[in-house]
């Protein structure tokens, strides 16, 4: 059976352990505000109205459009030095049959179409290639630069065929009964107030 679903952190932390759970990016910790124009200091799991704090997560803040900052560092470092075990998101497809993937795409939405761009904030996404689990200063071949993406004007492609733990990222052709894709995700509010019309989508097709 096909499945896609969603993981964070080293301890391998399954994102629906909450009701219509997910990601939420935050000041300097949980339920902080993050000003307007900035971008968030912490990411935890939580809610989907983002009132109930679930695990702290890994935290890659947005610094320019080559680098960021990963959890409590102060300076930033190059998107592709970053390892798969840092990034904010683990996006998993799994299958009871050894399968390849492909034209994996990722939609930042306002949760109601996926034509529609998330409603008052501003998303950067950015996948990490990097299999590495010591090092962040080997370079992977992931994305060299943060993507702004936008509902279905701006969407996210995703390697094919990664396997499990992203191991084979530019292999394409190896099937696997898992495939792990890894990103790194910051937000910055366009106005005040909380923004809950904000969701992740994931497609994929496999063969």
């Amino acid at each position: 059976m096909p499945l896609i679903s969603y993981h964070a952190g080293i301890n391998d932390i399954t994102i629906h352990n909450l009701s219509s759970s997910g990601i939420g990016f935050y000041g300097s910790n949980f339920g902080n505000s993050v000003a307007v124009g900035s971008y968030q200091q912490t990411t935890f799991v939580t809610n989907s109205a983002g009132t109930s704090q679930g695990p702290q997560i890994n935290n890659c803040t947005y610094l320019n459009v080559a680098s960021g900052m990963v959890n409590s560092a102060t300076s930033g470092v190059n998107l592709l030095n970053i390892p798969n075990y840092l990034a904010t998101l683990n996006i998993r497809f799994t299958h009871t049959s050894a399968v390849k993937t492909q034209n994996a795409k990722c939609y930042i939405y306002d949760r109601t179409s996926i034509n529609n761009p998330a409603s008052g904030v501003t998303t950067k996404f950015a996948e990490i290639i990097h299999p590495n689990n010591v090092l962040q200063t080997a370079t992977g071949s992931g994305d060299g630069n943060w993507l702004t993406p936008t509902g279905s004007s701006v969407v996210v492609d995703l390697v094919a065929s990664p396997g499990t733990s992203g191991f084979s990222p530019n292999g394409g052709q190896s099937s696997d009964f898992r495939h792990d894709w890894y990103a790194c995700i910051s937000a910055s509010p366009d106005s005040i107030g909380s923004k809950t019309l904000y969701g992740l989508y994931t497609s994929l097709e496999y063969l």
